[in-house]
């Protein structure tokens, strides 16, 4: 509409054009890294393995190793990023995510005790063992969070609730690190730092309950739209946010829970991901939630290529590729709110 104010229809099909443009640029990202990540490594694999006839070790390489790897990092990138973006509606805290308040640390202090404790009594733990227990212990910081956030503490609390969690889970972890014995203490390094070297071993139907979790919160961006806006406005709109509120901790506790028992602790994806979003292209939920497990997944799988390229006779740590980066953004947002308060 040449020379005039343009309706609010016209507003809102230029902001869903612009919207789809990103999603689309963020799904080329993605599909960048994850054919990046396919052909690095020590063993050259090009993607024409896929139609052409290869060695035996270059099938074992691409099949059993890379392509789980990869899917594994776009899983729990999605993941971590997308409970980020919930939780920074659910807790009305721009800072939260789930390493940094805390749900992170509690998960993986429960995995590690109740291995810990198997591994003393003589016990053999499965697999879904360890989960659960990551995932109880994720539930229990979530519920402490919420009745927090319900006492209106403020977003510091939060924030020092969930600094005060790692702080003692950590010192916990360093404490069975200490009595740990040799055989043990890399599986402990792998939940205090992070790995994609221990989840691709796992059967994929670990994955389906986390992918149908992922699936689902993704679709709940208009409700959380009216959830944003406060409980009370959201119930006047129709939504019952009693109801709702419990489905989407659990769906936090569970793919937090996942990601950990996964990859072990990887920090800072959940918050510096929907921030930047939030800055570039707008906060509506509906947008932010898909762009965000796009965005997660792309920037764990490029930063996992980094972990395995750095060093010429191992990998780093993924956890500190991605705090490396979120790092220095934590701060920023820090400074940029005492700045605008």
């Amino acid at each position: 509409m040449r020379g005039g104010a343009m309706s609010p229809g016209h507003l809102l099909g230029v902001q869903q054009r612009r919207y789809r443009h990103w999603l689309l640029g963020l799904g080329l990202l993605l599909m960048v890294a994850v054919l990046l990540s396919l052909q690095s490594g020590a063993v050259g694999v090009g993607l024409d393995a896929l139609w052409r006839p290869v060695s035996a070790l270059e099938q074992q390489v691409f099949w059993q190793l890379r392509l789980p790897r990869t899917l594994l990092a776009v899983l729990v990138g999605a993941s971590l990023a997308l409970c980020g973006a919930v939780l920074q509606v659910l807790l009305h805290n721009p800072l939260a995510e789930p390493g940094l308040i805390g749900i992170s640390s509690g998960a993986s202090l429960a995995a590690v005790l109740t291995l810990s404790l198997a591994g003393w009594l003589g016990w053999i733990l499965p697999h879904w063992g360890v989960s659960l227990a990551a995932f109880a212990g994720a539930l229990v910081v979530t519920v402490l969070l919420m009745l927090l956030a319900r006492r209106r503490l403020g977003q510091g609390a939060l924030l020092l609730f969930g600094v005060a969690v790692g702080i003692f889970a950590n010192a916990m972890l360093t404490w069975l690190l200490y009595l740990a014995d040799d055989a043990s203490l890399r599986t402990f390094l792998f939940w205090m730092m992070g790995s994609l070297g221990y989840g691709q071993r796992l059967s994929w139907g670990w994955w389906l309950p986390a992918i149908l979790a992922l699936l689902w919160l993704v679709r709940q961006g208009g409700r959380l739209d009216l959830l944003a806006l406060g409980e009370q406005q959201a119930r006047l709109l129709g939504l019952n946010a009693h109801r709702l509120r419990p489905r989407l901790v659990l769906a936090v506790c569970l793919l937090t829970a996942f990601s950990v028992a996964m990859a072990g602790v990887i920090g800072f994806v959940g918050l510096v991901v929907p921030h930047l979003l939030r800055l570039l292209a707008g906060g509506r939920q509906r947008f932010l939630l898909p762009a965000s497990a796009l965005a997660g997944a792309a920037l764990l799988v490029l930063a996992d290529v980094v972990a395995r390229q750095t060093l010429v006779t191992g990998e780093l740590p993924i956890g500190a590729v991605t705090a490396t980066l979120g790092a220095p953004v934590f701060v920023w947002l820090l400074v940029k709110r005492h700045a605008d308060a």
